[in-house]
């Protein structure tokens, strides 16, 4: 472990809180937070977590650099995100080692993650030339209108485990090239991770002789968090976790007039009609529940399957998960890790229960596994006799529960009948059931899919759901506005001063 730290140059590693190229901050009245490896429980090393007055330190300094990075000019901006991306290409393998250490996801995901990063920068530095505003047609003679977007201030950034360092990509990319800074509050499950990164970030910022654009500042929701939501320096505030922070999260930057960018909760459905290539369907279904443990807001955790294909559909799914191999998530014929903190296993295990006792049964799994270590368990499959209101509340694990129906309607309805938004998917050959399924009548998520999975969003497109998700959109499309305040213009180049709506005044 020391040498995967090593080749990331991640020293200091106890300093928890950082504003540039040699500017760690040690607080000494900041508490001790350790990092554990969830496949074994044991520790791999501790930060020093931000106080109240490093958070001040942080804050001053990324809205002083604001202040002068907003003036350079986005192209400009786009070389230093260009230069991020090749330092992750030149340190993908052990930083996608660590977050596998850190987070327990499998090494193939772990690196995966790191290439979404080297991918969204990619993205962004093409973005920061394309900061398009529109052009209008006045209503009155010799004026001309437009619309332009200009850098909006600091982003309060709050990230989840489950992708300690691809979120933060999809944030601070796209707002640096906008020309914002960035308060980062990681995971206290992955602080490494999120120390890691910043020391990366760091010698790109030092090449062009900038300071305060990527800043960390690792504590507590209680502590950090609440400071950042509720600091009018902070415009924008983008959280991904639970749906009952992110209220919370609303509430608070709402009441400052800010903005928030919700990531929340997602209770992802696959409908599998009986048209459907069942090949295509299974293992789609594998990789969506059982990727990252079931860790993911995408992750798959309901079918709802046609009735006359249930019997096959569920037999293949069986046998799939018999043949998942588990264990230490750094090997590379390894499937599936373990979950990140044991509170995980035990909330799985109580809606295994609540399951079986509504009239689940366990087609597979269902067990923990405390000879792989302290946090594996079995990925389950539960086939429900109807959607009950545990199958509506999303389980942050690798449960996936089987639902049938007869009719494309009522596939429809019982898919949309949770709180949750997110990421949804159909398996058919069918036009006509796949046009459904997309029509305005059809997903209520943010992200519905044809033919593959819930999993596996591609960076081109914005991200984000509906309902109790959020409703907020980062990574592709026009996410970037997000980032920026909208400004429109309008210039009378005439020696007339007419008005609008062709009101006299005066005359």
């Amino acid at each position: 472990m020391k040498s995967l730290l090593e080749k990331i140059n991640i020293q200091p590693v106890n300093a928890g809180a950082c504003i540039g190229p040699d500017q760690w901050i040690k607080d000494s009245k900041g508490k001790e937070l350790v990092s554990y490896n969830p496949a074994t429980g044991e520790a791999i090393a501790s930060v020093v977590q931000a106080t109240a007055e490093t958070y001040e330190k942080i804050a001053s300094a990324a809205q002083e650099s604001f202040l002068t990075w907003r003036n350079v000019p986005a192209p400009k901006r786009g070389e230093v995100v260009r230069d991020l991306g090749n330092a992750l290409r030149e340190l993908k393998e052990p930083l996608g080692d660590l977050v596998t250490v850190e987070m327990g996801k499998i090494r193939a995901e772990g690196h995966g993650e790191v290439q979404e990063m080297i991918d969204i920068c990619d993205m962004a530095v093409g973005q920061a030339r394309m900061l398009y505003g529109l052009s209008m047609h006045s209503e009155r003679a010799a004026h001309r209108m437009y619309e332009q977007w200009h850098p909006l201030g600091i982003l309060g950034l709050i990230t989840s485990f489950n992708f300690p360092v691809a979120v933060w990509s999809w944030n601070s990319t796209l707002a640096a090239i906008c020309g914002d800074t960035v308060i980062w509050k990681p995971s206290s499950y992955t602080p490494l991770t999120a120390v890691a990164l910043t020391h990366i970030a760091n010698k790109v910022m030092a090449d062009y002789g900038l300071k305060g654009i990527f800043n960390l500042a690792i504590g507590s929701g209680r502590d950090v968090g609440e400071l950042l939501l509720n600091d009018k320096r902070v415009p924008l505030v983008s959280f991904t976790g639970s749906t009952s922070v992110g209220t919370h999260v609303s509430e608070a930057v709402a009441r400052r007039f800010g903005r928030a960018i919700l990531e929340l909760g997602g209770n992802n459905g696959i409908i599998v009609s009986e048209k459907a290539d069942l090949d295509m369907a299974a293992r789609a279904i594998l990789f969506g529940a059982v990727g990252t443990a079931g860790q993911r807001c995408t992750s798959t955790r309901r079918i709802i399957m046609h009735k006359s294909i249930s019997n096959d559909l569920t037999a293949r799914l069986k046998k799939a998960y018999q043949q998942v191999r588990i264990g230490d998530p750094l090997q590379p014929d390894t499937l599936m890790g373990p979950l990140v903190v044991n509170t995980s296993v035990e909330e799985m295990m109580d809606a295994i229960k609540k399951a079986t006792a509504d009239g689940g049964e366990i087609v597979s799994g269902g067990h923990m596994l405390p000879n792989h270590g302290p946090n594996f368990v079995e990925p389950t499959i539960i086939k429900m006799p109807a959607q009950t209101e545990i199958v509506k509340i999303e389980t942050f694990a690798p449960i996936l529960y089987l639902l049938e129906y007869e009719t494309l309607d009522q596939a429809i309805q019982i898919h949309n009948d949770v709180p949750q938004g997110l990421s949804s998917a159909m398996f058919t050959d069918s036009l006509r059931e796949a046009e459904a399924f997309l029509a305005a009548g059809g997903s209520d998520c943010g992200i519905a899919n044809v033919n593959i999975g819930t999993s596996g969003a591609e960076i081109g497109g914005a991200f984000g759901g509906e309902k109790e998700t959020g409703g907020g959109r980062e990574s592709g499309s026009d996410a970037w506005k997000t980032y920026m305040r909208r400004q429109t213009n309008t210039i009378n180049w005439s020696r007339e001063l007419p008005l609008a709506q062709g009101i006299k005044f005066g005359e």
